[in-house]
């Protein structure tokens, strides 16, 4: 079991320090466009990140799966950009050598909820995107994103709604009844056991467990369902094999079923 974590802790450090660049025949792997989008009555500007893949290839999602690589947005180059909110459409799983990850293949239109520093003004939208691409092998790959948002028009892009419209159900729209975590303290960290009270979503469900804690690892869930309950069990651990605290508020559980997907935001001790 100590040879495991020090495994798990390994490939996050790994996964925390990938190359600034994937080289080689690797570069038209991703492509990459920015969807200007529209203007919001609050201020905000409603744009998009699109990705599309080589055939073959896939991405990951916010939370990748024990076989994937999460990607990660650097913001600090932006220019009056005071906050982004991303959303993320429903992924799909994948299963290799007997390993599944969470992600897209084709492509993925990004929505950007993004906050201008100063209203009214032109925003830089300047950003390096670290993500996982997998086809026979896995790599890190980088994009580097450099657009200017000037383009003011009130006309919503339908590839934006699209993608706004195959996020996952919300608690209300599901029928979630209740959500629950227990948690439980192991040798290298902390298990926890979700319950989700909802109708059956479709096909095989799978149930994703992201704790809100930043470093912690979350193994793959083992997601089972008896009646109208979903359980999903998954172990927990630090990256760098330090105690770390859960509060349940923030815990974020989304099932994954044949039909759709749900976002649960937040679960009691129960």
């Amino acid at each position: 079991m100590k040879q495991s974590a020090l495994s798990i802790a390994a490939v996050l450090t790994a996964i925390t320090a990938v190359p600034s660049l994937a080289q080689g025949r690797f570069d038209d792997v991703v492509k990459t466009e920015v969807i200007q989008g529209w203007d919001l009555p609050d201020g905000r500007r409603l744009a998009a990140i699109r990705l599309s893949l080589a055939p073959g290839w896939k991405t990951y999602w916010r939370a990748p799966g024990d076989a994937g690589i999460p990607p990660h947005f650097d913001w600090s180059r932006a220019r009056n950009i005071g906050a982004v909110s991303l959303t993320w459409p429903t992924p799909d799983v994948h299963t290799q050598n007997g390993m599944r990850s969470i992600g897209y293949t084709d492509q993925v239109v990004i929505p950007m909820h993004i906050t201008p520093s100063k209203p009214g003004k032109p925003m830089r939208l300047r950003t390096t995107l670290s993500m996982g691409v997998c086809s026979d092998v896995c790599i890190p790959h980088q994009v580097s994103i450099n657009t200017l948002l000037d383009s003011p028009d009130l006309t919503p892009t339908p590839a934006i709604v699209a993608a706004l419209a195959d996020v996952p159900y919300s608690e209300a729209e599901a029928e979630v009844q209740a959500a629950t975590c227990q948690l439980r303290p192991t040798e290298h960290g902390m298990q926890i056991e979700a319950r989700v009270t909802l109708p059956h979503t479709g096909g095989t469900e799978v149930a994703v467990i992201e704790p809100g804690v930043p470093g912690v690892w979350v193994s793959e869930a083992k997601t089972s369902r008896t009646g109208n309950t979903v359980v999903a069990v998954s172990e927990m651990m630090h990256a760098d094999g330090g105690a770390f605290a859960i509060d349940r508020s923030d815990v974020r559980i989304t099932i994954l079923g044949g039909s759709y997907a749900v976002d649960v935001r937040g679960c009691t001790a129960g």
